[in-house]
């Protein structure tokens, strides 16, 4: 009985913990615009998961896995929240009608399309904005930024000169972060590793391996499985690819667990379709056959279940099962051994 009393004591001391770190974070966490990589990331942590403050995040892919519409979902997230944005964007490809999407304004960021390595992480270390909200810097992507030798001289043709002024703007960069509670968040290509041998590494990303080692989170991005649509139209049979399907793990992480992993739906005219994951990941852990929200029934059909719940304004209902869901399988693994203090 004494046993029982405190094992009950030492899960309300748990649970008034977690509601402590809620309070007290809330405001310093943004959305992936994914709620299943929210959990991914975070979800033992803080309700609902997601990125916190503070912290340098790489993700990292093949092409078109969408590293660069999750770049854009979290900038416009934090623009939601007040907050201000710098995007570097190297490869130019960022435009206002792909922008608004997400909810981003080009206007009202500080848009620039560097060079080289150090311009990156100088003007992060100058920018000067208001405190006491979370600021957001992106770079899409990492791979497509040189070096002062290489744009003057051509001589750094190896990219040696450029792995050491990652290293070098790094070091001195991964302290303003948490200082200034800036978000940054970098894209990443990968590239196939020729000198891996048998047991190494198949692939890595450009740069050195300072970016993988001051990246408080980096997220990898599966190769995307295209989504296509079949509709007749003046009476012929068209298909088109309208989005793909990718799988992005928690490959590194100072932030929770690592190796969570979440599948998400991406689509090409309108970014990460958050709601038909969610409905998916319920259906698949109610066994039913029929798309559900508690008790009730939407459609057997995942879009008419997905039309079902825009139309109805359930979005947020519908999270709010899924997270409740996912930290009841999440506490089926937690052992509950003795702490060690």
């Amino acid at each position: 009985m004494i046993r029982q009393n405190k094992l009950v004591k030492q899960i309300e001391e748990h649970k008034q913990a977690i509601e402590d770190f809620n309070k007290g974070n809330e405001k310093n966490i943004i959305s992936t615009g994914s709620t299943l990589l929210d959990l991914a990331i975070s979800g033992g942590r803080i309700r609902g998961g997601g990125i916190p403050a503070g912290i340098m995040v790489e993700i990292f892919g093949p092409p078109s896995c969408g590293k660069t519409i999750l770049l854009c979902e979290i900038a416009g997230n934090i623009q939601q929240q007040g907050g201000n944005i710098m995007f570097h964007d190297p490869e130019g490809r960022l435009n206002k009608q792909f922008a608004k999407l997400f909810g981003l304004d080009i206007a009202r960021m500080d848009y620039s399309m560097p060079n080289t390595v150090p311009e990156v992480f100088q003007s992060v270390r100058n920018w000067n904005v208001e405190e006491n909200k979370i600021h957001g810097i992106f770079t899409d992507s990492l791979a497509a930024l040189s070096t002062d030798l290489e744009m003057k001289e051509d001589s750094d043709k190896y990219g040696l000169r450029r792995a050491k002024e990652f290293s070098e703007e790094c070091r001195k960069t991964c302290r303003v972060l948490p200082q200034k509670g800036f978000l940054m968040v970098c894209s990443n290509q990968i590239r196939q590793n020729i000198d891996a041998g048998p047991y190494g590494q198949k692939y890595i990303t450009p740069g050195g391996e300072s970016i993988g080692f001051y990246s408080s989170l980096r997220l990898r991005c599966s190769i995307p499985q295209k989504i296509k649509k079949t509709k007749t139209v003046f009476g012929k049979e068209e298909t088109r690819t309208i989005g793909v399907g990718i799988q992005v793990e928690v490959y590194k992480s100072s932030v929770w667990k690592p190796y969570h992993i979440a599948p998400i739906t991406i689509l090409h005219d309108y970014g990460i379709d958050d709601i038909n994951e969610n409905l998916k990941f319920i259906k698949a852990h109610s066994n039913k056959s029929i798309y559900t929200i508690g008790n009730r029934e939407l459609s057997k059909s995942i879009a008419k279940a997905t039309s079902m719940v825009e139309s109805n304004n359930l979005e947020n209902e519908v999270k709010e099962e899924v997270i409740t869901l996912w930290e009841k399988i999440e506490g089926e693994f937690k052992k509950g051994r003795k702490e060690k203090h």
